[in-house]
């Protein structure tokens, strides 16, 4: 029968709709005003902080909706944001700077949304308020660890090939390889000769000397390189810290902008992003006095380290492994219910650990945990004063030849596992970031720049309501139903995409998709109204006005979402946020103005003999 769908194809668009809807629902209660206290490297949440907070929370008078405890974090639940102000000032001198108290907004969805995954839409910084960071990365830092590996690799190289040296030491861009007599002078030269792309060699065949120096565009890669790991690694870190679609981008020579929306508070984010620790794996020296290293005879080729369980230890200078190899990291606990770090290396880590333990078994091993903290002072050279913490956390004898995954023990508590295993997991910074700028764009300015973005919405949505129904009578209310069924879907897909995020840009991307989707019905009604004029009966119109008007349609919509798809691809920042929203926008519109408004208008005049088209 004509203009009739079969049952499949009614159901398929009614369960699209309900699907939307659920997903979409959750936006509509908001968020509820929230303390999250977390714990720090030496702490952690447990039911006994739990019962502080809440006796805290009953001298002020003050009544949570609820108080959770989820992942060794507790999330308070409040009324209002005067109560959130108070109460994370009163627990924050409760507890110390041992915690991590922090302003948040929790979603207020039911439980049993929560259950089938339906989450709020994902706001932006400029949305939902947040933080910007502005980082500057310590390249002196950069170029001594990346020459540092390159000294390493020398020095292996040159015993591989039995060529033997009295040192091989960094100076500046440079490596200087200093040579026992001349005939291994030759053979050095001989080997090292154009061996490294980047490095020029020089000759000082008096001293018996040896410079590979890095060539000017090699210190510039060198930088280039250590600014993109960083970038690659904040990234990591942040999705760490679970924030919803955040800007982390290069910005000039040496600096690095990070937003995280829906941040209040600070504190945590710095810990984590800040921090520049790694790992590495030495040999301990046991053929040396400990004695007489800590009064200032450290013997050739060792290096003297402090020991967290107090005293020190000595260790050979040359390090087995470095936590750029390591690919995982998980918390966990020994035999001995005693926290530990549970490593797994990359095929090159695992090949280096293999070949360090195989003749080294009954050994002993330390890992060497190194940390870098910004002073807030800058050298002569305007360049950032970091100050290096070392300190040997673990020392344990090689019982077995090592592979590509072991476990580090010896650990001060579960939080501090779980810390180190974040870092690791999430990669050790290339080099050292100091916070240059820090800003904070409150939840007011966020909620007023959503006002002015609904408003925009209802006031385009109002106007092109009010033309439909004037213009196209009967069938332009249907239109009006696509419209708004439109902007259902949009919420709802936006809502389901784990990395789409609404923003300012996306709320304009979504008012230009409103007046795309009533452009695909302009086309359809109109070409329905010239079947009317060409005699053809009101069923057959509309078949034909549908068909006809589907290629049009189809061509402008998809040139449309190639270019959302190019802007999305080349862009950053506000402009994927419009990219997205708009690519979305032309995919629902076209099923709502074209399926979506077919159905309704099937089942209204479809199958049925009627003489004249309200249109």
């Amino acid at each position: 029968m004509l203009n009739k769908f079969p049952l499949w194809k009614n159901l398929m668009v009614v369960g699209i709709l309900l699907i939307a809807a659920v997903y979409a629902l959750p936006n509509l209660y908001g968020e509820d005003f929230a303390v999250q206290v977390s714990a720090t490297r030496t702490t952690s949440v447990d039911t006994q902080v739990m019962g502080r907070v809440e006796d805290t929370l009953a001298e002020l008078d003050i009544m949570p909706k609820s108080i959770v405890m989820e992942d060794d974090q507790l999330l308070i639940r409040l009324s209002s944001d005067s109560e959130q102000l108070q109460a994370r000032q009163a627990i924050l001198n409760e507890l110390g700077t041992n915690y991590v108290v922090a302003l948040n907004l929790a979603p207020a969805t039911p439980d049993w949304l929560a259950a089938l995954g339906a989450t709020p839409m994902k706001l932006g910084l400029d949305l939902r308020g947040g933080v910007h960071f502005l980082m500057e990365v310590d390249m002196n830092e950069a170029m001594r660890k990346i020459l540092g590996q390159m000294r390493d690799t020398v020095r292996t190289e040159l015993r591989d090939e039995r060529i033997r040296y009295t040192g091989v030491e960094r100076s500046g861009n440079s490596i200087i390889v200093t040579l026992r007599t001349a005939e291994d002078y030759q053979a050095a030269e001989s080997y090292l000769d154009g061996l490294y792309d980047g490095y020029t060699l020089l000759e000082d065949e008096a001293a018996r000397k040896l410079t590979l120096r890095m060539t000017d565009t090699k210190v510039q890669e060198t930088k280039d390189y250590a600014i993109s790991q960083n970038v690659t690694i904040l990234r990591n870190r942040v999705n760490e810290l679970g924030v919803a679609e955040p800007l982390v981008q290069r910005q000039g020579a040496d600096r690095i902008v990070v937003q995280l929306p829906g941040v209040q508070d600070t504190a945590r984010a710095k810990e984590i992003l800040g921090a520049t620790a790694t790992l590495e794996f030495r040999l301990v020296d046991n053929e040396n006095s400990v004695r007489e290293a800590e009064i200032g005879r450290v013997p050739f080729g060792s290096e003297l380290y402090p020991n967290r369980n107090g005293g020190n230890v000595l260790l050979k200078e040359d390090v087995i492994l470095t936590g750029d190899h390591i690919v995982n990291a998980s918390s966990g606990f020994d035999e001995n219910q005693r926290p530990q770090v549970n490593i797994s290396l990359d095929g090159t880590g695992g090949e280096k650990m293999s070949l360090a333990t195989r003749d080294n078994v009954g050994q002993p091993m330390a890992t060497l945990f190194i940390e870098f903290k910004a002073t807030g002072e800058r050298d002569q050279e305007d360049n950032i004063i970091f100050e290096r913490k070392e300190e040997v956390i673990n020392v344990a004898t090689i019982q077995a030849r090592l592979g590509s995954s072991f476990r580090i023990t010896g650990l001060d508590s579960v939080q501090e596992a779980q810390n180190l295993a974040l870092l690791l997991r999430a990669g050790a910074l290339i080099a050292p970031i100091q916070i240059v700028e820090e800003r904070t764009v409150g939840p007011s300015l966020g909620q007023e720049n959503i006002d002015m973005g609904m408003q925009a919405i209802i006031w385009g949505f109002v106007l092109v309501l009010a033309f439909m129904v004037m213009y196209y009578k009967k069938f332009g209310m249907v239109a009006n139903l696509a419209l708004a069924t439109n902007l259902v879907l949009i919420v709802g897909v936006m809502s389901m995409i784990p990395g789409a995020t609404l923003t300012l840009p996306g709320m304009a991307g979504i008012v230009l998709t409103v007046g795309m989707a009533v452009d695909a019905n302009v086309l359809i009604f109109e070409r329905i109204r010239e079947e009317i004029k060409a005699k053809r009966s009101p069923q057959q119109a509309i078949h034909h006005g549908y068909d006809s008007a589907l290629s049009t349609i189809a061509d402008a919509n998809v040139t449309t979402l190639i270019a959302a798809i190019i802007l999305f691809a080349i862009g950053t920042g506000p402009i994927k946020g419009f990219a997205v929203t708009l690519a979305i926008g032309i995919v629902t519109s076209m099923f709502t103005s074209i399926v979506g408004t077919r159905a309704v208008v099937n089942a209204i005049w479809g199958g049925k003999r009627i003489e004249k088209l309200s249109v």
